[in-house]
């Protein structure tokens, strides 16, 4: 890749359903191009998964907190996703903003939702699917971190996810992670507009 600054450089919001690789692709393109992007950290009332870290891999709250957060107005975008709530705090943009860095938020669908009605946030959006969702449910049992509730809580959630995907205008491209690096070239292609 020739150039590390994309022309243009509205944060970067990347949806999906979970296992899609959205993380795993993010996290490419941060490696990939150091100092231009950053990931939110997303404040969570859901307990760590195994070498998840607070304020890295999420901010753990209890749910009082979060609630004081989004009753605060300190949120730009926030759902429940299975039972736990998940949001983007506007102190978290602001920060990597400030730093002269690319904003990539990983959110759900009801979060792109609020993101797109909000016109002072303009950004890029990007939907990232699997193959089909049995392709999903294998990712999402191999994690080997979620109760059976949890997964089908999951992939009930990806089925209506893939469906809002379709609908016209709501994402700039749409990328099949079948196969990963595959999917990359054309998350970067994308981004720097190289077609």
């Amino acid at each position: 890749m020739a150039s590390s600054v994309p022309p243009d450089r509205r944060p970067l919001v990347i949806s999906g359903p979970s296992g899609a690789g959205k993380g795993t692709l993010s996290q490419k393109l941060i490696d990939a191009h150091p100092n231009t992007f950053e990931l939110t950290v997303s404040h969570t009332t859901r307990q760590p998964r195994p070498g998840e870290k607070d304020g890295i891999s999420y901010h753990f709250v209890s749910v009082e907190t979060y609630h004081t957060l989004k009753s605060n107005g300190d949120l730009i975008e926030d759902a429940m996703y299975t039972d736990d709530f998940y949001g983007t705090s506007k102190a978290a943009l602001a920060a990597i903003l400030d730093k002269g860095l690319i904003p990539i938020l990983d959110i759900e669908m009801t979060g792109v939702k609020q993101v797109k009605a909000n016109p002072e946030f303009g950004a890029r959006y990007i939907f990232i699917r699997p193959r089909n969702l049995d392709v999903l449910e294998q990712r999402l049992r191999g994690r080997g971190t979620e109760s059976e509730q949890k997964i089908q809580a999951r992939l009930d959630q990806a089925r209506r996810e893939l469906e809002f995907a379709e609908t016209v205008g709501v994402f700039d491209r749409v990328i099949v992670n079948d196969d990963l690096e595959r999917a990359y070239e054309e998350l970067e292609r994308f981004i720097f507009e190289l077609e």
